[in-house]
């Protein structure tokens, strides 16, 4: 693919912060949508088009039970509750987190008003640094959480640089090397069993394929090639780029116990080492949200198996926002 290199951040200070600017949530189309058929299930995007900073917003009403597998050393995690009604993801690093509660802010106003015990909508939500590849402050709030929820349609999932992938970058082996990213998305049923996977890539890995070829991170310009992060590191010429993070989104329709679920989330996060290399380091923090409607059983296919196939949907989920 074309090398798509960022612009590193001078990271001056007194930059413009969201209190210094007149902020209007922008629709986050990206450069497509992927297409999905699991009822109940909604996506939002919005952005804020002056970072450029975002967030994406899965919405099940009905709400569904939650497995978090969170790794690595800086994981900026909000909720992490075991049933969700949402899930946020969004830029802007630990100051994005007030996303998720504009999320709940406009679940609760939805709801009007009522906080009885069992009228409570629980939101999860989690943050990728990408002020690595801009020079402002700009981050996702309360008020671009609320958009992007009610931006929320159901069967199509935006995909490129919007939502929270408006700013992300991978293969940050050194700054200057790192190419721009996005998030990705794909559907896979296999009878009635459905599995949608979404992935907001921010990682210090490079992306790599099915070949083994890199498609996406550490590009050396002055040999017209990308080079994996293990020979820059060998050869000494890697740094300890901070400020990274992979957050992902599996959904599925099978009916799952606790233990399957979480299984299921563990299995296919440590999965995503193919196509992300390296994957789960010191300098990221990756976080899976795996959810399931509970509406259809395995009938036959064992939960290994259902961690199989949607490992291979999170791998075409990878290549797609690396695009």
């Amino acid at each position: 693919m074309t090398p798509r290199l960022v612009t590193p951040s001078t990271f001056a200070p007194d930059v413009p912060a969201n209190g210094d600017l007149p902020l209007v949530p922008q629709p986050s189309p990206g450069r497509e949508s992927v297409a999905f058929d699991l009822p109940g299930v909604l996506v939002g995007t919005a952005e804020y088009a002056e970072g450029p900073t975002g967030c994406t917003v899965v919405h099940v009403p009905a709400g569904a039970r939650t497995a978090v597998d969170a790794r690595g050393g800086a994981v900026g995690l909000t909720g992490g509750y075991g049933f969700n009604h949402a899930i946020c993801l969004a830029g802007g690093s630990v100051y994005g987190l007030a996303a998720a509660a504009g999320v709940s802010a406009e679940l609760l106003a939805r709801r009007r008003n009522r906080v009885k015990w069992d009228e409570l909508q629980l939101v999860s939500g989690a943050v990728v640094y990408d002020f690595s590849t801009r020079d402002n402050a700009i981050h996702p709030d309360a008020e671009l959480g609320r958009a992007a929820l009610r931006n929320a349609r159901d069967g199509l999932f935006p995909v490129g640089r919007c939502g929270a992938g408006a700013s992300t970058s991978v293969g940050k082996v050194d700054a200057p090397r790192a190419e721009l990213a996005g998030q990705g998305a794909a559907f896979r049923a296999v009878g009635e069993i459905k599995v949608l996977f979404a992935t907001v890539l921010n990682a210090v890995g490079v992306v790599v394929d099915r070949e083994g070829t890199i498609v996406r991170g550490n590009f050396h310009a002055d040999e017209g090639a990308r080079r994996h992060p293990h020979l820059d590191y060998a050869d000494g010429i890697a740094a300890a780029v901070h400020g990274n993070t992979t957050l992902s989104v599996l959904v599925t329709n099978a009916r799952l116990t606790d233990r399957e679920l979480d299984q299921l989330g563990k299995q296919v996060h440590s999965s995503m080492h193919r196509g992300i290399q390296p994957f789960h380091t010191e300098n990221d923090g990756d976080v899976l949200f795996t959810l399931t409607t509970d509406e259809v059983d395995l009938n036959g296919l064992k939960p290994t198996g259902l961690g199989a196939i949607a490992s291979e949907v999170a791998w075409d989920a990878i290549l797609c926002g690396a695009r």
